[in-house]
């Protein structure tokens, strides 16, 4: 009789994550990550004031063909190699092991600042509609760590579960919109309806740049379709379909959506009234088209909205950190799966926690919850997903011309390109319009490079840093684990 000692680290490897997520599901999963009413009701109205005016609607549909393009090489790849999963395992894949490592800090950093951005607007948001009901006075962080704590409980629980709560929420949030742009249409609007917002004078107006980087932050999250993966119903197909599906789908929506808010007060009026109520434009729009009762509805809808954008958001960093735990690359027992609820509820538990310190950080500095942790962490976030998305076209190219293991040249290679050309671009108008954004200026009031703008920004540097030394530390010190340290970031994922 014999016997096999296992060792500890077989005896605790951790289950894998798995479920049976189809097109449907995922597709609601990434479309109430871009959050419906929290772009239409806080980010649209930012980009309107803060960027180029009446023709911000039109951004989202440059957005839009940007991120499709990008797609077409994101989704041939996913069919090439093992097991993909996020941005950094098809980098990692193309551009070698450090890069993979470095993207992956850098997704963690913009996930963490979108969730932290969404934290601070629905405090605020909560605190405001609370005490204009008549009731106490209580701090937006407050409200603000009590979403934090109910986030948890969900994401604890089977993704299955998040996916139900979070298609309830967006259906509501998509009916309302579409039933506040048709009465706009109905009306004909303050002004008539028009084309104007698409006009190109309109489009360059302002600062293009601000209103740009609201445009791309709504589409932050369609690219986790692939974090999905081990939960999806064969993935091949379920995963570059719902991908496809929410990118098209984002653009339209959101262009349709801001274009029937700009004419509800008229292109003329539009930019003034924005600025006179930019927090509860959008609520005071309803309330005029759609009566007390669509007043309402909306205001309860901006609230679940929120949240189901902070769901969202938990899942997928929830599933970084996992990935990531499984490489190595964090602590062990980030990979652990619940026994019975088949969700990393480690990560889970982490990830609640962090995002409760940075809400009481940002409130022991004094921080505005709109001006300064909405708009700073969107900015923060959406530069470095554009960034990240740039990487990875070229990681696209790279592999292909490497491997020649898919000849289109549309999909290999001229889509991947224009989609990278398209995103440096955006990268580029962002940084330029950074200091804007944040309110860093001269005594004479110019924008400038500041304090605030820099900080931000070298987050951007800092995190990518932190994966190269992490790669290169693995590689002296451990060069069988770093040797699979991309294909274990794939099995995670």
């Amino acid at each position: 009789m014999t016997t096999t000692t296992r060792s500890p680290r077989e005896a605790e490897k951790p289950r894998a994550l798995s479920g049976s997520l189809g097109v449907g599901a995922i597709v609601l999963m990434v479309v109430a990550a871009a959050s419906p009413l929290t772009v239409v009701g806080g980010a649209a109205p930012l980009g309107v004031l803060l960027g180029n005016g009446v023709g911000f609607p039109s951004l989202y549909l440059f957005s839009a063909v940007v991120l499709v393009l990008f797609t077409v090489g994101l989704s041939a790849m996913s069919r090439a190699i093992p097991r993909p999963g996020a941005f950094f395992t098809y980098i990692g894949h193309g551009l070698g092991r450090g890069a993979g490592v470095a993207a992956s800090w850098l997704a963690i950093l913009t996930y963490t600042s979108i969730q932290a951005c969404v934290y601070g607007y629905i405090g605020a948001v909560l605190a405001s509609t609370v005490s204009g009901l008549g009731g106490p006075e209580i701090p937006w962080w407050l409200y603000s760590l009590a979403i934090v704590a109910l986030t948890g409980v969900l994401g604890y629980n089977h993704i299955d579960l998040s996916a139900k709560v979070l298609g309830v929420l967006l259906l509501a949030e998509v009916a309302i919109v579409l039933a506040l742009v048709a009465a706009v249409v109905f009306t004909g609007g303050a002004e008539g309806l028009s084309l104007e917002p698409f006009a190109l004078d309109n489009v360059f107006s302002g600062a293009p740049g601000v209103g740009l980087m609201f445009a791309i932050a709504a589409f932050i999250g369609f690219e986790s379709t692939a974090v999905f993966r081990s939960e999806a119903k064969d993935p091949d197909r379920t995963v570059p379909r719902a991908t496809y599906i929410a990118c098209a789908g984002v653009g339209v929506f959101y262009a349709l959506a801001s274009w029937g808010l700009i004419m509800a007060w008229g292109p003329s009026q539009a930019v003034a009234t924005v600025a006179a109520d930019y927090e509860n434009v959008v609520i005071l729009t309803t309330a005029q088209y759609l009566g007390p009762i669509g007043q309402v509805i909306m205001n309860v809808l901006l609230i679940t909205s929120m949240f189901a954008c902070i769901l969202s958001f938990h899942n997928v960093l929830t599933r970084y950190q996992h990935s990531m735990a499984s490489a190595r690359l964090l602590p062990a027992a980030l990979e652990r799966v619940h026994p019975t609820q088949s969700s990393p509820y480690v990560a889970s538990l982490v990830q609640s926690v962090t995002a409760a310190v940075l809400v009481v950080l940002f409130a022991v500095l004094g921080l505005d919850p709109v001006l300064h942790v909405f708009t700073w962490f969107a900015g923060v976030a959406t530069l470095a997903i554009v960034l990240l998305m740039a990487v990875t076209s070229i990681a696209v190219i790279v592999y292909f011309r490497r491997t020649r293991t898919d000849r289109r040249v549309w999909n290999t290679l001229v889509a991947p390109a224009l989609g990278f050309a398209g995103l440096i671009a955006c990268a580029v108008a962002i940084i330029a319009y950074f200091p804007l954004m944040v309110g860093d200026a001269d005594a004479a009031g110019n924008p400038v490079f500041g304090g605030v703008s820099v900080f931000l920004l070298s987050l951007i540097v800092i995190f990518p840093l932190i994966g190269v030394v992490q790669a290169r530390i693995l590689k002296r010190r451990y060069p069988e684990r770093y040797e699979l340290v991309i294909s274990t970031i794939a099995e995670g994922a």
